[in-house]
Formats: C-alpha cells, sequence, structure tokens
C-alpha cells in the first residue's frame, strides 16, 4: 500500500504561484511514476504533469512553460510548482503514484487540494 498526503492548496490570484507537496509513504520502492492530476467542476480528471523514477517529466500542454514538477527523493515528497496561475486552473489538485509489482499495477491518490484562481 502507498499512502500520499497532498498540501499547499489555496486560493491566489491570477498571475501569482502555489506550490503543491505530495508525500509517499508506506511501499514507496514500488512507484515508478508519480503525478498530479486536476478535476474542474463538471470536467474529467486530466493529467497536469508527472515524474518517472529516471526523472523524466510530462506536463499538459495547458501548463508547460508555468508548471515544474519535481521530487525530493530523500523526503519521499513529489512538489508541483506553478506560476503565472489562471483561473481555469481552478480545480482539486490529486496527487498520483503509479506502483508496479509484477505482474500488476497500481494507482494510489491523495486526497486531493483545492486551487482556486478567481477570474
Amino acid at each position: 500500500q502507498v499512502q500520499l498526503v497532498e498540501s499547499g492548496g489555496g486560493l491566489v490570484q491570477a498571475g501569482g504561484s502555489l506550490r503543491l507537496s505530495c508525500a509517499a509513504s508506506g511501499t514507496i520502492f514500488s512507484i515508478n511514476r508519480m503525478g498530479w492530476y486536476r478535476q474542474a467542476p463538471g470536467k474529467q480528471r486530466e493529467l497536469v504533469a508527472a515524474i518517472t523514477s529516471g526523472g523524466s517529466t510530462d506536463y499538459a500542454d495547458s501548463v508547460k512553460g508555468r508548471f515544474t514538477i519535481s521530487r525530493d527523493n530523500a523526503k519521499n515528497t513529489v512538489y508541483l510548482q506553478m506560476n503565472s496561475l489562471k483561473p481555469e486552473d481552478t480545480g482539486v489538485y490529486y496527487c498520483n503514484a503509479h506502483a508496479v509489482r509484477i505482474p500488476l499495477s497500481y494507482d494510489y491518490w491523495g486526497q486531493g487540494t483545492q486551487v482556486t484562481v478567481p477570474s
């Protein structure tokens, strides 16, 4: 099992910045990818950014150049630095951990943290 605890959401004016944190615990050795997803009201959950155990990153087109995903292996924590925030970035942000224990894979989710950017 993997447990994820998120923090760092809040209300910020357009153009501002926030940093989200996601601390992982449990069978973290099995995690090969962690990411952040968001869900806006009435919309499907979408990938925002992800980082693999090898350090490769992936971003949604809408956040490229504004958001940066990083990790601190010593703290088992993944961060999402969000700059130049826009109203369309509003939503609940969920941390995800993708774990592999051959032959199965598992997805774990945090409880979500609200990010609000008023228009």
